[in-house]
């Protein structure tokens, strides 16, 4: 797959004007990436600008494919990324933030790409392929209003509903999984944030579905816009990644091998000649 992402076909430009897709990418990554974007621009029409933050790791070349696949595309470097958490974000009031984004790199989807942002911004997973056109996210780009995210097979946060509602104050939503979510970064409470991480660390521990959770929480006082699940599956099944029809699958868990296997073959085929 990384090999064939070298050969994924140059895009037409998109306008400066178009909306912006966010990835959080590096080297273990990029090509995933590479695929998932690619997808996006072909079956959105191609008016879609991509941006991508570096998680630290990404390497020069790699980002001169990405470029050279999507034309336009901005690359975030991990040196601005720092220079602005360092601003927005100081280790010395937001101590539990910063250093369990070094811990545990999903939070950078939260901080990296938020901090010190302004207005809505969709950020999308890496493990994900577009196969139609994803009419849902084209039109919340168009006009976005309230937060986004996806519909999870069912509620995957690794901390228990009696914590994350009592530190929320409000009744958490269901099954939100984050490979969609459509957040305003200027309405972020920080703070809020801090404090949130550090309870559920001291209370419940460390947990790798920790990002999801805190976003969940974020959106327990919001009428978040759910994406249509027939046509933005998680956790595909086989025949799904041999035979997709729905607009876009996103590989977790036990479809990851139906992803390797089947789901990308299939991507690449529609896009090379």
């Amino acid at each position: 797959m990384e090999a064939a992402a070298y050969h994924l076909p140059s895009l037409a430009p998109a306008p400066p004007d178009a909306p912006a897709v966010f990835f959080l990418t590096g080297s273990a990554f990029w090509y995933q990436t590479a695929f998932c974007a690619h997808s996006l621009v072909s079956n959105g029409g191609g008016r879609l600008r991509i941006v991508i933050v570096d998680d630290g790791t990404l390497k020069s070349h790699q980002a001169e494919q990405l470029q050279r696949m999507l034309p336009g595309l901005q690359v975030v470097w991990s040196s601005e990324v720092n220079r602005r958490l360092d601003q927005h974000l100081p280790s010395e009031r937001y101590p539990q933030l910063r250093r369990r984004r070094i811990a545990y790199p999903h939070l950078r989807k939260l901080t990296d790409i938020h901090a010190g942002g302004s207005g809505w911004k969709l950020v999308l997973d890496s493990d994900m392929l577009f196969f139609h056109r994803p009419d849902f996210l084209l039109e919340w780009l168009r006009c976005p209003a309230r937060p986004c995210h996806m519909a999870d097979v069912e509620n995957s946060y690794g901390y228990s509903r009696q914590l994350m509602e009592a530190l929320a104050g409000a009744p958490i939503p269901e099954r939100v999984n984050v490979g969609i979510s459509g957040l305003k970064s200027d309405a972020i409470d920080w703070d809020q944030l801090e404090l949130w991480c550090a309870e559920m660390l001291d209370r419940e521990g460390s947990h790798y579905l920790q990002e999801q959770a805190l976003v969940a929480m974020l959106l327990a006082e919001e009428r978040a816009l759910v994406a249509p699940p027939g046509e933005y599956v998680v956790k595909p099944t086989r025949a799904e990644a041999e035979h997709p029809t729905a607009a876009l699958y996103h590989f977790v868990a036990e479809s990851k091998s139906w992803y390797f296997r089947f789901g990308w073959r299939r991507s690449y085929s529609a896009r090379t000649p």
